[in-house]
């Protein structure tokens, strides 16, 4: 009688290197899929900014905002640059979240750009406002309008205050610009605390 032959049952090691090799391909496509969405967010913000670019071009060419694409909820208002920092953005004319995500936008309860009164533009802080940290008193901020004129500027000061107590001042014979951003810069999430940097319009006499 020759003896039974004994299958060693793997089984559950077969299985068991089966849901291991099905954890990792899991990983590795979330991994991907991470690195694909990091690749498209700054592909698309460059994208976007070419195209704002060519928006505020035709807006120029026209003296009308022009929008960026079909169905945006918004349009060019101005250029701001800031030359020591070798910032240029492109301003657009509503405050509403998508517009703010894709640029610095002028706030519809100050003045508009080359009015009396204060002209506010707010951006966010880890974006396009980011260089706010940066600046200094004494610094020149150029705006340039739909109608090709450009204005200056010199920061004068900066402070923090909630955002529930800045208010802008109704007085039109106060001409400024107010650059606003949540504060501090490193925080993990929005808080009430506002960076609001404050600038002079220059003069022809006061030179370069």
């Amino acid at each position: 009688m020759m003896p039974a032959l004994v299958v060693p049952n793997n089984s559950g090691r077969v299985s068991g290197r089966g849901l291991g090799l099905l954890l990792l391909a899991t990983l590795c496509l979330i991994g991907l899929a991470r690195i694909i969405t990091g690749m498209i967010v700054p592909a698309k913000a460059v994208a976007a900014q070419i195209l704002l670019e060519r928006a505020f071009d035709r807006s120029v060419a026209i003296r009308h905002p022009v929008k960026p694409w079909p169905w945006a909820d918004m349009a060019p208002v101005a250029r701001i640059r800031v030359p020591r920092l070798g910032i240029d953005r492109i301003v657009l004319d509503t405050g509403s979240g998508q517009a703010m995500a894709f640029g610095p936008t002028l706030l519809p309860g100050g003045a508009r750009l080359g009015r009396p009164g204060v002209t506010v533009i707010a951006a966010h802080r880890d974006t396009h406002f980011r260089f706010l940290r940066d600046v200094h008193v004494g610094d020149i901020i150029e705006m340039e309008g739909l109608d090709g004129i450009r204005h200056r500027y010199r920061i004068e000061d900066s402070e923090v205050v909630r955002w529930d107590h800045f208010a802008i001042a109704r007085d039109t014979s106060v001409n400024e610009l107010a650059l606003s951003t949540c504060y501090p810069f490193d925080a993990v999430r929005h808080g009430p605390l506002r960076l609001v940097v404050h600038a002079s319009p220059m003069t022809p006499e006061d030179g370069q």
